[in-house]
């Protein structure tokens, strides 16, 4: 060892002249590895977080938070949604994101590995992005259906529709917006109430349907991947459009004052458990927790700064947000200040105009005392007319009501959409402005919904090796399954049962999911041990602050949001939805029968119920592999990890030991030992754990991982096991010791 080092230390210096003839060259070349490896590195990290935000912002940032924060007040909404999304949002986000970079697998597979017992989880994440699946395909359909109509001129919401009999000419579009009735009679055609079944389809609807998930079956075939310069036009493009949407809509009438409505807060609506439970599931449903999306998104991704992800996430997604509700909010209050007495004033102007330009006839001009007359005696009029004129003056009335309208009316999912459509049809060339917006309000909503379903196909793919090897059965099945399912969805009470789910059952699995997952990793698998774990992995802790909010903030915080959600579900008055009132010509509030909120209790049970099947499975099939009691026996019959007994060794072996013997023993104990350390090597590969992250603490639970440890099938061994192991292996060391000290004591005089 002397000669090795003086020999290494004589050729150091003859080094340099060794290399002397291009060490410029060898460094440029470095130096370019090293700026090429930087720049791919960047660029994968800066795909990841555009990827993350496109997604975050598809689910439902320009059309769920608007008409929740509308429906809920307005400013109380938005300060507690901020409250929620800064205490539960950012740091469960982090978490998932977190573990995917950590494990590097799957969000099915990353469950059984960190305690397997629990391993269904990732399943009923299945279950809940098919669910999110299906109601997010008919977003789809709409946006197609006001694509399509884009391309007439003029816009076909900016006036009432040309329904007319013989006998009977519709009014009924005066007395709402022309937006509003658009949405609900050329677009959704809707019913008055969800009980009325699922007798026929809407055409046009289905048609956007088959074409929704016909493109999400080829995207998901042939593993389309969007280029970094698309990604960023489809992320960027849309704050462009609400931009000038919103500079065109800051000098309406009534915009000052709808735009105060929203950032007023009142304490006292604060008492409200719906504006708590609501806010919650929408910083839950926005961010995508809970689905296993983001799980796949970051251990695709590799190293990343996640709480600077988490982070820009949360933060765009919010102003995402506040600018679609901001235009919305100012389109509301230009409708409230057009309606009633002013609509009738600008009817009335609009119609003597086209009389004295010779486009109607001079026998309907109207009497001199209209405008002194409250605003619904000028329907009156109108429908005293002769026939042919009533459908004259319907057709060139503007859009607007002429009942008085307040702000918080249309309370729907469908108000962004008849929002948007009011918006786009008040800028210069607005076919063309319409066509831009929801052509990338379609490609958002595409974005988000294509991700959904890798977090679908992708994952059972991976644990399935049927599946794996008939890559192409899969997206069949799921797209056309999907296609069929959301059929229901087209119906004419269609946009009910999607708002069922919206409301009800996707909040509701969402806080179970997420409150199971929260379970595992801050209390199950242990938070410090996990903050211990990922010191090993990036070579820095993590911040304590979020440790304490998995265990202390969060999880107690979603079980509160859990027993309210349930309260508001199963209370006495039962909870109601919007409809469409064909008669009155407005939204009423409906309540839900009780044999539809069965549907709700059915299908909330069916989504969880891989949590408890996944261990009862894997108990039936590797129940043959286990013994009475696995904290004292090694698992395996067949294989047995350690002798219970010595080998019995011969007489004359013992009678007269000799240096040959020793030889033995020494062989065997250095097998014995190195067996130990190969079990334990597999323990830690298995169990993301090592023997360092073991120790006690005050927010890990590690005796129950390592009884839950026992249903992993990739592991040989379980924790308490490897407990028993590591003190053999300490006599065996002692032992050889000992021998050694024997046996250089024979080889003395042998020498």
């Amino acid at each position: 060892m002397a000669s090795f080092e003086g020999m290494t230390e004589e050729e150091a210096p003859k080094q340099p002249q060794t290399f002397t003839a291009s060490p410029l060259k060898l460094t440029a070349k470095e130096i370019l590895a090293t700026k090429t490896q930087n720049y791919f590195a960047q660029t994968k990290r800066t795909e990841t977080i555009l990827i993350q935000i496109a997604f975050s912002n598809g689910l439902g940032s320009m059309w769920r938070f608007p008409y929740l924060c509308h429906r809920n007040g307005g400013g109380e909404f938005i300060l507690i949604y901020l409250l929620m999304l800064l205490l539960f949002g950012i740091p469960l986000l982090y978490m998932e994101m977190i573990m995917g970079q950590w494990l590097r697998i799957d969000s099915t597979r990353i469950w059984k590995q960190l305690v397997p017992c629990l391993g269904g989880i990732g399943y009923a994440s299945i279950l809940v992005c098919i669910f999110v699946s299906l109601y997010n395909s008919i977003i789809i359909s709409w946006s197609l259906s006001y694509l399509g109509n884009s391309f007439y001129h003029p816009l076909p919401w900016n006036e009432c529709p040309l329904l007319h009999t013989i006998n009977f000419t519709d009014l009924s579009c005066l007395q709402t917006v022309s937006h509003q009735y658009f949405w609900y009679h050329t677009t959704l055609n809707a019913s008055s109430y969800i009980e009325e079944g699922i007798k026929s389809l809407v055409p046009n609807l289905t048609l956007g349907i088959f074409a929704a998930w016909f493109i999400l079956f080829i995207i998901i075939i042939t593993g389309l991947k969007i280029s970094m310069p698309i990604l960023i036009l489809s992320l960027f493009l849309p704050y462009i459009t609400l931009l000038c949407l919103l500079i065109r809509g800051l000098f309406l009438e009534g915009a000052a004052k709808s735009l105060r409505r929203m950032v007023t807060i009142e304490l006292s609506n604060w008492a409200s458990l719906d504006l708590w439970y609501q806010a919650g599931g929408h910083v839950l449903y926005s961010l995508g927790l809970g689905l296993g999306t983001v799980i796949n998104i970051s251990y695709k991704a590799g190293d990343n700064n996640y709480i600077q992800v988490a982070l820009w996430t949360a933060m765009v997604n919010l102003m995402t947000s506040l600018l679609a509700t901001s235009i919305i909010f100012i389109v509301l209050g230009f409708w409230a200040a057009t309606s009633g007495q002013a609509c009738v004033e600008n009817s009335v102007l609009k119609l003597m105009n086209l009389i004295r330009k010779g486009l109607l006839p001079p026998s309907i001009w109207p009497p001199d005392n209209i405008l002194l007359l409250p605003s619904l005696e000028y329907l009156e009029w109108i429908e005293n007319l002769p026939q042919h004129l009533q459908h004259k003056i319907v057709h060139f009335s503007p859009p607007c009501s002429i009942t008085e309208l307040k702000e918080q009316f249309m309370q729907g999912p469908g108000l962004a959409f008849a929002a948007f459509s009011q918006a786009v049809s008040l800028l210069p060339g607005a076919s063309f402005w319409s066509i831009v917006f929801f052509l990338t309000f379609l490609i958002t909503q595409l974005s988000a919904l294509i991700k959904i379903l890798e977090g679908i196909v992708f994952p059972l793919q991976n644990t399935i090796s049927n599946l794996k090897k008939n890559r192409l059965m899969l997206p069949v099945v799921v797209c056309l399954g999907g296609f069929l399912t959301s059929l229901v969805f087209t119906s004419h009470p269609g946009s009910y049962i999607m708002s069922l789910f919206d409301d009800h059952l996707i909040p509701l699995i969402l806080f179970i999911i997420v409150a199971f997952q929260n379970t595992t990793l801050a209390w199950i698998y242990g938070a410090n041990r996990f903050r211990e774990e990922m010191y090993g992995e990036l070579g820095r802790l993590l911040w304590s602050f979020f440790t304490f909010l998995w265990c202390y903030v969060t999880l107690p915080g979603l079980l509160a949001l859990l027993i309210i959600c349930l309260m508001n579900l199963y209370k006495s008055v039962p909870p109601y939805y919007i409809a469409w009132d064909r008669n009155m010509t407005q939204e009423v509030k409906q309540p839900y029968m009780q044999s539809t909120l069965g549907w709700i209790t059915f299908l909330s049970i069916f989504t969880f119920l891989p949590i408890p099947i996944y261990p009862l499975h894997q108990w039936w099939y590797l129940q043959d592999h286990f013994v009475n009691d696995p904290f004292e026996k090694p698992l395996s019959k067949k294989i047995p990890l350690i002798p219970t007994k010595p080998p019995q060794r011969p007489n004359y072996l013992l009678a007269k030991p000799n240096f040959m013997s020793q030889e033995r023993r020494s062989e065997s104990s250095s097998k014995m030992s190195s067996m130990v350390r190969g079990l334990d090597s597999i323990w830690r590969f298995n169990l993301p754990g090592n023997h360092r992250s073991q120790s006690s603490s005050r927010f890990s639970m590690p005796f129950i991982a390592s009884v839950t440890s026992i249903f992993s099938m990739r592991s040989l061994v379980s924790l308490p096991i490897s407990r028993q192991v590591s003190p053999s292996s300490n006599i065996d060391n002692s032992d050889r010791s000992k021998e050694t000290n024997e046996e250089n004591l024979h080889k003395k005089p042998v020498q």
